[in-house]
């Protein structure tokens, strides 16, 4: 396991993230060590390549049904005859 510190932060973010660790029935290190993790976890999410993130978010029964119009056009055919 690796040890980290954490220097400068500020007393009122040591407090409310000590108070929401209590609230969650953990220790201030293990409420921090989630959100690192967490952290960690999104960020390695986000640096897939391209085709893994179109099927993610588009992939089988997460796309949208386009109705697509006639295929032609409206004008009129050219004529090279004088």
């Amino acid at each position: 396991m690796v040890n980290i510190t954490i220097r400068n932060l500020p007393e009122g973010t040591k407090e409310s993230l000590r108070v929401r660790a209590a609230q969650s029935g953990i220790s201030l290190e293990a409420y921090a060590r989630q959100i690192l993790q967490q952290a960690s976890r999104a960020q390695a999410e986000r640096t897939g390549n391209l085709l893994d993130l179109s099927r993610r978010h588009f992939g089988e029964g997460k796309g949208v049904d386009l109705e697509l119009p006639a295929r032609g056009s409206h004008r009129a055919p050219v004529k090279f005859d004088r």
